[in-house]
């Protein structure tokens, strides 16, 4: 990134952020505070520091339309850096996915959580889950959400990022959204925490993670909690099954592989969250970081 660009960036005061997040107040800017439905916010919350590392606001360009996104990267770097993609649950970038970025920016990542629903509306307007899942969830296409990731991965080779080494995780939405930006060519590897893996067809998700095996150009690491009441153990045994079928001619079927963690509820990583399960959370990390160095992503 330029220094033109790097002032461009908002960058978020960690006095501002424990601020936020102690009054439990709403987002007013991407990757501050939290959205009202994931509320009340556990005061253990992990918070990464900006020593090192530059990250802020930055807007990306999808064709005409500007879309806001949360970008991270080492302060000093030499050469270009592998490029992580970030992408929220239904609650949008708040503070946990911001600091996610700056996770992946201290291992030496140009880590981007871009703002999906910028177009359908704010997450943070809605008091309950199933209010945003109505008002937002439902009026972002999933083709639309591949296609703002290709403009992501488009502004990252300009901006210091590695083409060639390009990892997507997501959680919740993001996971299920991750399956499907493992059919991309640009994609070498992803990580889906806890993300559906069936559900009801439309015009706007017209297919989902167990019916795009076939389709995958990299593998996929599945985490998921047997305790999650949103996502059965039976999905998850159909996605393994489609990916076992799919296993003799597609490669990333075949080394795409699912954990599940005994008693781990839905959104075990959000540490931000009662969910929240140290044991899997650590491990699902630790896990992840590897998934990306063994298929090239580090």
């Amino acid at each position: 990134m330029t220094a033109k660009k790097d002032q461009d960036a908002v960058t978020v005061s960690s006095d501002r952020r424990g601020f936020m997040k102690a009054s439990a107040m709403t987002a007013t800017t991407i990757g501050i505070g939290f959205v009202a439905a994931s509320e009340p916010v556990l005061a253990a919350a992990i918070e990464t520091d900006f020593v090192g590392i530059k990250a802020g606001e930055q807007m990306i360009p999808v064709g005409s339309f500007q879309m806001p996104a949360y970008v991270s990267r080492p302060e000093k770097a030499k050469g270009n850096l592998p490029i992580i993609i970030v992408i929220s649950e239904i609650f949008g970038v708040h503070e946990h996915i911001a600091d996610i970025t700056r996770r992946f920016a201290k291992l030496g990542y140009l880590a981007i959580a871009p703002e999906k629903f910028i177009r359908a509306g704010d997450p943070n307007s809605y008091g309950t889950v199933a209010e945003i899942q109505k008002n937002i969830i439902a009026k972002t296409p999933d083709a639309q959400v591949l296609n703002d990731l290709q403009a992501a991965l488009v502004w990252a080779g300009k901006n210091g990022g590695d083409l060639k080494r390009v990892g997507v995780t997501g959680f919740c939405w993001g996971g299920r959204i991750t399956w499907l930006a493992a059919t991309l060519p640009q994609v070498r590897a992803g990580v889906a925490w806890y993300g559906r893996l069936i559900g009801e067809k439309t015009e706007n998700s017209p297919r989902h993670p167990v019916d795009i095996a076939m389709d995958l150009k990299a593998p996929v690491l599945g985490l998921y909690g047997a305790a999650d009441t949103g996502i059965s153990l039976e999905s998850v045994d159909q996605m393994r099954a489609a990916l076992a079928q799919a296993a003799p001619k597609n490669p990333a079927a075949k080394a795409s592989l699912i954990e599940v963690y005994p008693d781990a509820p839905h959104a075990f990583h959000a540490d931000y969250r009662a969910t929240y399960r140290e044991g899997p959370a650590k491990d699902g990390w630790e896990k992840c970081l590897a998934w990306f160095k063994k298929n090239g992503v580090a």
